[in-house]
């Protein structure tokens, strides 16, 4: 089974976040006679695509301004030259066929010298080497390699398959030459029959490390970023924003400050030991950061003028003359007649109330006005005869 084939003894690198790293990456794809071979399915070769075409999409969704190349070990062809459109690089891809022996030093040696004079100098190097096919090259030439690569700090990562067996010391010593004591920057990946490569590299150091932006890179296990780009960028995109934004608070507030539901989610919670359903309201709760306080400063007017009219209307109500005007008025008591269940508008004894009504508010009114006649009169001064 998988954990079986993979050799995951090797710790990730250390400090590795999720901030966005410029890389500039040359993949050697193993296209010898021994890729033909139908150990992995369809073969080996095209194996190696599928793992090619998401290594390929890891490191540009990592960062825009990421570049990949592609050379061939078996015929020693720059297929590719260092590129962030990863179109380019898996079209030359499709057009690889076995032919030779496997190249693994005057490969990595190619690889090398294609990253020295590469055009972005701020980039980080690293080779992606697949090997699939037995190694001939003597133990010392490949420490003399491994050291030369350490001292000009190029990272190597190595995916061992196929021919295990024979290569496996070989390809473990190289790479513990490369990392020295405490350098984890290198890895190596042995994945033995059964699993496909792709699922090898899913949950291997090589893309799982540091800041690598795929599957595992991003932070969130439960995001395929091949069936969904765009959600696993912007996930990225709110946890660089959430960290920044940390990092300033901090500064103005001298690194002391009130705790809030948002604050450091980058730093101080560990993703991996999430299950999925909290790692999907952790990401809801970046991406939504600061959007709710907008909301609620936004409510908060609306719901004062409709407290306010509501009160108002009310007292209105309260008021006998509003409400016998109200009540006066033929067109608005027919329309509340009509919305009242079981009430019929038409029939003669509804006309009969309102009428009632009606008349009572007229003769009401007319009373109101004579009293307010004598009121005038009686304000009149009387004239003197004398």
């Amino acid at each position: 089974h998988l954990s079986s084939g993979i050799n995951a003894e090797w710790p990730l690198r250390p400090g590795s976040s999720n901030k966005m790293v410029l890389e500039s990456t040359v993949i050697c794809v193993d296209n010898s006679e021994y890729m033909r071979n139908g150990d992995f399915v369809p073969t080996r070769l095209l194996a190696q695509q599928d793992a090619v075409n998401m290594v390929c999409n890891s490191k540009t969704r990592a960062n825009p301004e990421n570049t990949v190349a592609l050379l061939t070990l078996g015929s020693l062809k720059v297929l590719s030259t260092l590129t962030n459109e990863v179109g380019k690089v898996l079209s030359s891809m499709h057009q690889i066929e076995p032919e030779g022996e496997v190249n693994f030093l005057t490969g990595i040696k190619i690889a090398q010298l294609a990253l020295k004079h590469r055009q972005s100098k701020n980039h980080k190097t690293r080779i992606i080497i697949f090997v699939g096919s037995p190694i001939d090259s003597d133990e010392k030439d490949l420490q003399r390699l491994a050291k030369k690569l350490k001292k000009e700090k190029v990272n190597v990562d190595i995916v061992n398959f196929g021919e295990t067996e024979e290569n496996t010391e070989k390809l473990t010593n190289f790479v513990s030459t490369l990392n020295g004591k405490e350098g984890t920057g290198s890895h190596i990946v042995t994945v033995s029959i059964g699993p496909s490569l792709s699922d090898a590299l899913k949950k291997s150091p090589i893309l799982s490390g540091e800041d690598m932006g795929g599957m595992g890179g991003s932070g969130f296990d439960f995001i395929d970023a091949n069936q969904d780009p765009d959600l696993a960028l912007a996930l990225r995109v709110s946890l660089e924003e959430q960290r920044q934004r940390q990092e300033e608070e901090n500064k103005s507030t001298g690194g002391v400050g009130d705790a809030t539901p948002s604050a450091g989610l980058g730093d101080n919670v560990d993703l991996s030991q999430l299950s999925e359903e909290e790692q999907i309201a952790l990401a809801m709760q970046m991406s939504l950061a600061g959007v709710e306080d907008d909301m609620l400063k936004a409510e908060e007017p609306t719901a004062a003028s409709s407290t306010a009219a509501t009160a108002e209307a009310d007292d209105d109500l309260g008021d006998p003359d509003v409400l016998a005007d109200v009540m006066a008025d033929p067109e608005f008591l027919k329309q509340v007649m009509t919305e009242l269940p079981g009430v019929d508008p038409s029939s003669e004894a509804v006309k009969s109330v309102m009428g009632n009504i009606q008349k009572g508010n007229k003769n009401k009114k007319e009373d109101d006005d004579d009293d307010d006649e004598g009121e005038s009169a009686a304000k009149k001064p009387r004239k003197d005869n004398n």
